[in-house]
């Protein structure tokens, strides 16, 4: 990590916001505070993902400790994962420093833990990414029920683990790696995975909002499964191509079986043989359907023109705004 004798190593906070600047702007205590304890020289960036509310009436002081602070305003809401992107790649071309933080702006991550993410920077040979690991959520027990089902839905069908969110730290050098992965515009996480940048993780607890719900809801959940679950597109694609494979196999046999023993007096199948037999072919032609599906959808995945961060990102930034300056 490089190290500036007069103010300490330069750490840039990434965070995108969508209508929620009251507790965007009491974060920022709880930030500069850290940043005086470590000697850090921190600067915040707030991604405003097409906000409708204005942040000019919220945000108009600078905390001391904190070195410098901006708004990128972007054009429209892109959603949270999106947002992320953007901020990211307008940190690689326009904002030096030594470590990137990426967390959200609700208080949930909390400032006190950043200290222990970035510690454990170095260890990834300023070449990964060091992640929260969630050792206690604080959200409504629907919301904890809903999320494991997503969790186990997502077990099943990419075969990985859900344990990260948005909350890591990284190095510039890691940066420049994650600005070659066009999967990160749909889910942050499941893209660092995916590109085989290393990754450490850190238990570390949620925190609590700092004002007012939040805006996760069924939808939403919903729609933020299947952006991470886009990622892993060619593997989930595999696993159904191999699933429905297994089915066309399993209904021929089936089928084989019914032929061999299925003669009774005279050469006549009996009666349940027949719709057994029927509902074997059909079930045996929806494999077949769902193996050709699956194949171009694995293919498909292959060709497709994706957003590239650092490519695509300036035509979503509007400006970027200096606070308390």
């Amino acid at each position: 990590m490089t190290i500036d004798d007069a103010r300490g190593p330069r750490i840039l906070f990434c965070i995108p916001i969508f209508d929620d600047w009251t507790s965007a702007k009491l974060l920022l205590p709880g930030i500069a505070e850290v940043a005086r304890a470590e000697g850090w020289a921190a600067e915040v960036l707030f991604i405003d993902d097409g906000s409708i509310e204005d942040w000019s009436e919220t945000l108009s002081a600078r905390p001391r400790g904190i070195i410098r602070l901006d708004v990128l305003e972007l054009r429209r809401n892109l959603g949270h994962q999106r947002a992320i992107a953007v901020g990211l790649a307008h940190v690689y071309e326009n904002r030096p420093c030594d470590v990137v933080v990426v967390m959200d702006g609700d208080g949930e991550d909390t400032p006190k833990s950043v200290p222990d993410l970035v510690a454990r920077v170095p260890e990834t040979g300023g070449r990964g990414i060091v992640f929260a690991k969630r050792a206690r959520r604080s959200e409504t027990i629907w919301f904890k029920a809903m999320y494991q089902s997503f969790k186990i839905f997502h077990r099943v069908f990419v075969g990985k683990r859900v344990e990260v969110g948005n909350f890591s730290a990284m190095s510039h050098a890691a940066l420049e790696r994650l600005m070659g992965v066009p999967e990160t515009g749909n889910h942050y996480a499941a893209a660092v995975e995916k590109s085989r940048i290393p990754v450490l993780k850190v238990a570390i607890p949620r925190g609590r909002r700092l004002s007012g719900r939040g805006k996760m809801n069924f939808v939403s959940l919903v729609s933020h499964g299947l952006s991470a679950m886009s990622v892993w597109g060619e593997e989930i694609g595999v696993r159904l191509l191999i699933g429905s494979s297994l089915l066309v196999v399993g209904s021929l046999a089936g089928l084989g079986v019914i032929a061999l023993s299925g003669f009774g007096e005279a050469g006549q199948f009996p009666p349940w043989a027949l719709t057994v037999a029927g509902l074997l072919g059909v079930t045996a032609l929806n494999g077949v359907l769902l193996s050709v599906m699956f194949s171009f959808l694995v293919l498909r995945g292959r060709n497709d023109q994706a957003f590239m961060p650092l490519r695509d990102y300036v035509h979503y930034v509007r400006r970027s705004v200096p606070v308390g300056e």
